[in-house]
């Protein structure tokens, strides 16, 4: 960790919990004026899956969501919220907020795409264009679908005057590119009391899920140019670097704790087989549950890094892309979610919609993992071990507390990150989805504005789980956010 990565340290409960103590906000019954605010979700259904698809049409990269970043701000500024843009040194990120005093409740609205997997919305593999991005991991109905819900609360504080602060902030790339976290860094979370997100998926749940923590970089070799043939002796080859490096990674692989997952692609290895390549490139993530096992893993790469330079005779340099903390569950919020999702329900898909799921559940390897029909259900609530992947979401959570849920925005059995979600997310199967998590999540935060007792609890168990000594650092030290990283 680098000694120049700013500090953050947090009271306990906050300054609205400690006042909170003191005089406790006293419900009132408000149920039939939450309902109003709900119906008004499923009114603009119709304009938040057109704006939801618009993103998904533009497909935008990370650091690199111009026009989707726009697209947002412009829904939250016509609602009547103030908008601070380019936040934390990033273009794309925003911050909108409504409302006076506490509880400050943040909801996190993500809007980036991932590179080389565009797709048609149809049932068959059908690029858009060709090595183009697609929407592979449904944030376009992230985005929309928290904007949805934010404006709706919204709403219900002007017609009930109830105190209390919606703060929705617009996170860039999240795949690969850690905008939450220069946030966090940044303290935009200092004051916050509670936060909340959502993700879009192939089943609904509002499981206390864990994450893996990450560290990603790229190594950059440097060598000598040469004609391969005429006069190999004189070329060192940047290529050579990165398959040393490679393979002693792999080798690594014997010798780290079994839940560590390392994977790479080598972004440029040269350009002709008769040229000795100068320059070469390999992209590496490092992902363990614990973020300080992930910190001693990524130096032990860098090492190997370092041997494969000395032994090729070739030049080293890399560039810490992004660094994740591991997600911390939070059950005192993660039961509030769980109870309004269960309100809400589960996805219905027409007999259209069912059949255009058989042909997509038709593609996928092996078959489906869980059936048609299942995009109804809810799981039963727990606290989830260790999942597969990594998010940003990550470093708020160690520094408020935090939950989410996922919907059923894709056919039952679907994978992340495949074109699969891509098609799925293009259509009424995703705006489904996303409607459920619009409604959840803005029922969740009129129940959190009115229950003190609840965020007490949760920063509670948040001090348990992380420990009294506990500051946070940023893993990925003092760089400014990587904004060319997909370019």
């Amino acid at each position: 960790m680098s000694a120049g990565c700013p500090v953050v340290n947090r009271n306990l409960r906050g300054r609205w919990l400690v006042a909170g103590a003191l005089v406790a906000l006293v419900p009132t019954p408000l149920g039939a004026l939450q309902e109003t605010q709900i119906e008004g979700i499923e009114a603009r259904r119709d304009h938040y899956a057109g704006v939801a698809r618009q993103i998904w049409e533009w497909a935008e990269v990370g650091y690199q969501e111009e026009q989707s970043s726009e697209l947002l701000k412009g829904e939250l500024e016509a609602a009547g919220f103030s908008v601070e843009s380019g936040v934390a040194g990033m273009p794309t990120a925003f911050v909108a907020t409504y409302g006076s005093g506490g509880p400050i409740i943040g909801l996190l609205a993500e809007y980036d795409a991932l590179p080389g997997i565009s797709q048609d919305a149809v049932p068959e593999r059908s690029p858009i264009i060709e090595g183009g991005a697609g929407h592979a991991c449904g944030h376009h109905l992230f985005g929309t679908g928290s904007v949805a819900a934010a404006i709706a609360v919204k709403d219900w504080l002007d017609e009930t005057g109830h105190e209390g602060t919606i703060r929705l902030y617009g996170t860039p790339a999240e795949e690969g590119g850690a905008g939450k976290v220069y946030m966090v860094r940044d303290g935009l979370f200092d004051d916050v009391d509670v936060a909340l997100h959502w993700h879009p998926g192939a089943q609904n749940s509002a499981q206390a899920g864990r994450s893996l923590a990450n560290k990603s970089a790229k190594f950059r070799f440097r060598g000598y140019s040469a004609h391969a043939a005429g006069a190999p002796e004189r070329g060192r080859s940047a290529l050579d670097g990165v398959e040393a490096m490679n393979h002693m990674v792999n080798l690594m692989r014997e010798h780290v704790p079994q839940e560590t997952r390392i994977h790479y692609v080598i972004t440029q290895g040269g350009f002709a087989p008769n040229v000795v390549p100068d320059f070469a490139e390999v992209y590496y993530y490092v992902r363990h549950p614990y973020a300080p096992t992930v910190l001693e893993l990524f130096e032990r790469v860098a090492r190997a890094a370092e041997g494969a330079a000395m032994g090729t005779g070739t030049e080293l340099e890399y560039e810490v892309i992004h660094g994740l903390y591991d997600l911390v569950p939070n059950v005192a919020l993660g039961q509030v979610m769980d109870a309004n999702l269960r309100k809400v329900g589960g996805v219905e898909y027409t007999e259209a919609e069912r059949a255009f799921a058989r042909q997509i559940q038709a593609t996928f390897e092996g078959g489906p993992s869980r059936p048609l029909g299942s995009e109804g259900e809810i799981r039963e609530f727990g606290v989830e071990g260790v999942g597969g992947g990594s998010t940003d979401v990550g470093d708020i959570s160690w520094v408020v507390p935090t939950t989410g849920l996922s919907t059923a925005t894709w056919v039952p059995g679907t994978s992340a990150h495949s074109w699969q979600a891509v098609a799925a997310g293009g259509t009424n199967i995703g705006t489904k989805g996303m409607m459920v998590a619009a409604k959840t999540l803005a029922r969740t935060m009129i129940e959190l504005f009115q229950s003190p007792d609840v965020i007490a609890a949760a920063w509670e168990e948040l001090a348990e789980r992380r420990g009294t000594d506990f500051e946070y650092t940023a893993l990925l030290g003092d760089r400014p956010p990587p904004l060319d990283y997909r370019r």
